[in-house]
């Protein structure tokens, strides 16, 4: 078949990929799941060029067939397409080692060209909540940006439902990924019993206010970031003089600048070497990840 008709629920998808694409040309992951498939759907009614690309992890028995299916009906919406098998070795768990090979195929099949992924309100919202409950601060409670580089979220601000809807109006047969489900798995327990529990109590709004309270930590995260950009001074005494969430933010960006892996920089990181400024008592250097080293040196913090 070619591109599905363009229904209200699909249309609402259309303009939301349309409207932050602005004509470039794309590739857009889909796994199989409702939500890609919409998001496939509807970027398969755009007039540029458009590639869908389907990861089989082969983390389940059946991952083979589940990518087959997947891209069949890609093509059937007339998107060209690609599949690619990837091997999930690596650190921080499966999900995170699963994550790290798909954007690296995603990537390199891109070339350049923006990543379109699936991700609704509501997934904004559990990232918010799983977050939060894990003590993150504003840089990770602002969540998923709707663009992080190459990678583009259109539908941020679409509630799952919808997008689900869109899938349906589309014609479309969606897998449904057995992890979702697995309670053993903390977005699954959130998703079905912890956000549901919230929004009985609360309402459905609380889906929306967590979802704007991304944006306006994504906002304030900004400003101090930008803030943080244009201290050049390494001074201790002006550093002292700044307001402490610039003064972190610098001495983060110290500690990257000097070779510090993000992923292993911690906020017990940044305070420990931050009382090298705030409360200085004669400490000797301190040791972070990467090999670096943070001291002071005749009045200044130094990180090399």
């Amino acid at each position: 078949m070619a591109a599905a008709a363009v229904t209200p629920a699909l249309l609402s998808v259309r303009k939301a990929v349309a409207d932050l694409l602005a004509g470039a040309q794309a590739v857009v992951a889909c796994s199989g799941g409702a939500d890609s498939l919409a998001l496939a759907a509807a970027a398969a009614t755009l007039p540029q060029p458009i590639t869908a690309v389907v990861v089989d992890h082969g983390l389940q028995p059946d991952s083979a067939a589940v990518a087959a299916e997947a891209a069949a009906q890609c093509q059937k919406l007339g998107l060209d397409t690609e599949t690619r098998r990837v091997t999930v070795d690596g650190p921080g768990g499966p999900e995170a080692a699963a994550r790290a090979a798909r954007y690296a195929a995603l990537r390199e099949i891109a070339s350049g060209r923006p990543i379109l992924l699936a991700h609704t309100l509501d997934d904004q919202a559990e990232t918010v909540l799983l977050r939060l409950a894990r003590g993150s601060g504003a840089r990770s409670l602002s969540a998923m940006s709707p663009v992080d580089a190459d990678l583009y979220r259109p539908l941020l601000g679409l509630r799952r439902s919808l997008v689900r809807q869109a899938c349906t109006e589309a014609g479309l047969t969606a897998h449904e990924d057995p992890h979702n489900a697995d309670d053993r798995y903390a977005r699954a327990r959130l998703r079905h019993h912890g956000l549901p529990a919230l929004v009985e109590d609360l309402g459905d709004a609380v889906v929306l206010g967590l979802a704007r309270s991304a944006t306006a930590l994504r906002e304030d995260n900004a400003a101090l970031d930008a803030w943080a950009a244009e201290v050049t001074s390494t001074q201790a005494s002006d550093l002292a003089a700044l307001p402490r969430a610039v003064r972190l933010r610098v001495v983060r960006r110290m500690a990257l600048a000097a070779g510090c892996p993000g992923s292993a920089l911690t906020r017990e990181h940044l305070t420990t070497v931050a009382g090298l400024v705030e409360d200085w008592r004669g400490q000797g250097p301190i040791d972070l990840p990467g090999g670096v080293r943070a001291a002071r040196e005749s009045g200044r913090l130094v990180l090399q």
